[in-house]
């Protein structure tokens, strides 16, 4: 689906000589502003979080260094109320839904995504959990209709997304796919060469949004590292491209329709200095600030996600000018609000103007009474489910890692895996990635686990498979979990053992010697062994760049992962926190 707005620009004929939007002449020319003023008020990383978040998740340092209570849609409403003015235009930076509480993933994330539009959100870039349930549950979120395999929720046919969703960096590997994205652009000769140079759009690249007379255009990008960390089955017929040559291309795109105001909304950014201020320049150059300053510069403001941070940087783009930088933290607890002049004859941002203020999402005001009865009436639904006991536990176990890299609730999560793929799979050990494990599980009520709790635990709804590996395969996979190797791994990331798994690494071997001794049982493995290994359908498919698990045969699948944890949750309680002695560091 090409955006409305620039489709409707060009099948009103709204391209002119020399690519420039026809305009309307103020009767009075003289007395006409110089300068229009435009407000962006934008989020990230909402993840459906329509209740308040709990824990550090709920909670952000303000302008004053104070940690307070932040989030939750009511919230985010009211605070928007406050923000608005005539000239505001709500924008997002991607993974509005996804690993999202069971409030809203039970319905694929409908409620969350009608949140939004009822916020007033116009244009938003797809984040990588866009992609969690795959391309086509994405189209279907984006243009309506009930799911093909749960059918509708309680609210009824779904409509679709109120708000535009753009990936400028989102293609179809084959050339000669047919994509919507491109619609109503038959008769634009230069416009249709160019996207032929560029590839087939699986995505609208862009949103041209009005304001006060000027157009303001919108480009989307995801990270390129989307394939690594969704499931690979769902956009097997995707590609995720550099996001600076799609951001340039996409950049002329908007030229060529004379639009010169150019804002980039990316789901990619930085981490930053621990406890800053969410108005600081804290991000640390990385991944988000490479895009910052090196796309066109003719593109005037970067707004990121990714990171879950909260920063606010000026940077420099590649003709030296200043250029804003910023990410807005997660979960919906802080807003992010960009004050800025569109110059009236030129149709350019004023740079000199722009202003940017996080502010926290704080729950010290009153929330806004509708979306406070829509998200109840949300939570009343998905009650029956949620408030369902599951097992007791004896206190918390954490998914904070020890420093072997295990945590006391991957491991649990990693034991239930092996026990519910043993009999179908023979299934010989078990592997969870860390990433996967999102929360801790809280000890409250007498240690009452409900179903809901186990599902913010892992809400991904990922599949157990069971594939063959050799011992070497094995190892491999082992040395995949450290810097260093072919595949790029960003950082350490140490997949959570079954109790029957132990091995040892070092931390100052060479990539590739790293992991030793490995036994399954007590019992050294040895490189011919054929083992049958129990892991999600994210990492089967070499998600998270443990490209190893690809070369697995026999594969089998059998149950949810929540499934499994739900189970292993009812067995021996109350369960107590497994040991982190199942891997042994040396220096």
């Amino acid at each position: 689906m090409m955006s409305r707005s620039l489709l409707r620009l060009v099948l009103a004929g709204a391209v002119a000589t020399g690519g420039a939007l026809l305009a309307a002449v103020p009767a009075d020319a003289s007395n006409a502003p110089k300068t229009v003023p435009v407000r962006l008020l934008a989020l990230n990383d909402f993840h459906g979080n329509l209740e308040p978040p709990t824990g550090n998740s709920g909670r952000m340092v303000d302008e004053h260094g104070n940690t307070v209570d932040a989030g939750g849609a009511a919230y985010i409403a009211a605070h928007m109320k406050a923000l608005t003015d005539k000239n505001t235009i709500a924008v997002a930076q991607g993974d509005l839904i996804g690993a999202s509480p069971l409030i809203s993933a039970a319905y694929h994330d409908e409620p969350s995504v009608e949140f939004l539009g009822k916020l007033g959100l116009k244009v938003a870039a797809v984040g990588n959990h866009e992609f969690d349930e795959g391309y086509a549950e994405l189209r279907r979120i984006m243009k309506g209709g009930c799911h093909p395999v749960d059918g509708c929720s309680p609210a009824g046919q779904w409509t679709g997304a109120k708000y535009d969703y753009v990936g400028a960096n989102v293609l179809f590997k084959n050339g000669d796919a047919k994509s919507d994205a491109l619609e109503g652009l038959g008769h634009a000769g230069q416009i249709t060469k160019l996207m032929k140079d560029w590839g087939v759009p699986a995505l609208p690249p862009v949103s041209i949004q009005w304001m006060n007379g000027v157009p303001i255009g919108f480009i989307g990008l995801v990270t390129q590292t989307t394939p690594n960390i969704v499931s690979s089955d769902g956009i097997k017929d995707l590609k995720f491209v550099d996001e600076v040559k799609a951001a340039n291309m996409a950049s002329k795109l908007l030229k060529l329709v004379g639009v010169k105001a150019q804002v980039v909304l990316v789901h990619e950014g930085d981490q930053v200095t621990a406890g800053q201020s969410p108005d600081a320049c804290s991000a640390v150059p990385g991944a988000g600030n490479r895009i910052a300053t090196q796309v066109d510069p003719e593109i005037d403001v970067v707004l990121s996600g990714h990171s879950h941070q909260a920063y606010l940087c000026k940077v420099k783009d590649p003709a030296g000018h200043d250029r804003l930088y910023s990410q807005g933290g997660s979960f919906g607890r802080v807003i992010t609000q960009v004050d800025l002049k569109v110059d009236v004859k030129s149709r350019d941002i004023d740079r000199a103007s722009v202003v940017a203020d996080n502010h926290v999402v704080t729950r010290t005001i009153e929330p806004d009474g509708d979306i406070n009865d829509f998200v109840k009436l949300w939570k009343d639904n998905v009650s029956s489910v949620a408030d369902k006991p599951v097992g007791k536990i004896t206190e918390e176990i954490t998914n904070k890692a020890v420093p072997s890299g295990e945590s006391p609730l991957g491991n649990l999560i990693a034991d239930g895996q092996l026990a519910a793929t043993k009999a179908g799979g023979n299934a010989q050990i078990a592997l969870m990635n860390p990433g996967g494990v999102r929360a801790p599980l809280s000890y409250k009520g007498e240690g009452v686990v409900t179903y809901g709790d186990a599902f913010t635990v892992q809400p991904f709804n990922n599949l157990l498979q069971v594939v063959t590996l050799t011992g070497a395969q094995l190892k491999t996979v082992l040395e995949q979990q450290f810097t260093g190797g072919p595949n790029n791994q960003a950082f350490t990331k140490i997949l959570q053992p079954s109790a029957n798994l132990t091995y040892t690494y070092s931390n100052s071997a060479a990539w590739g010697s790293k992991v030793s001794d490995i036994r399954i049982d007590g019992q050294p493995v040895t490189d011919a062994q054929q083992i049958r290994v129990a892991v999600n359908n994210f990492l089967v498919g070499g998600g998270d760049a443990f490209a190893a698990f690809k070369d697995g045969k026999d594969l089998w699948s059998g149950p949810l992962d929540i499934d499994a944890f739900v189970d292993q949750l009812g067995k021996d309680n109350p369960i107590a926190p497994p040991a982190t002695n199942r891997i042994k560091v040396v220096d």
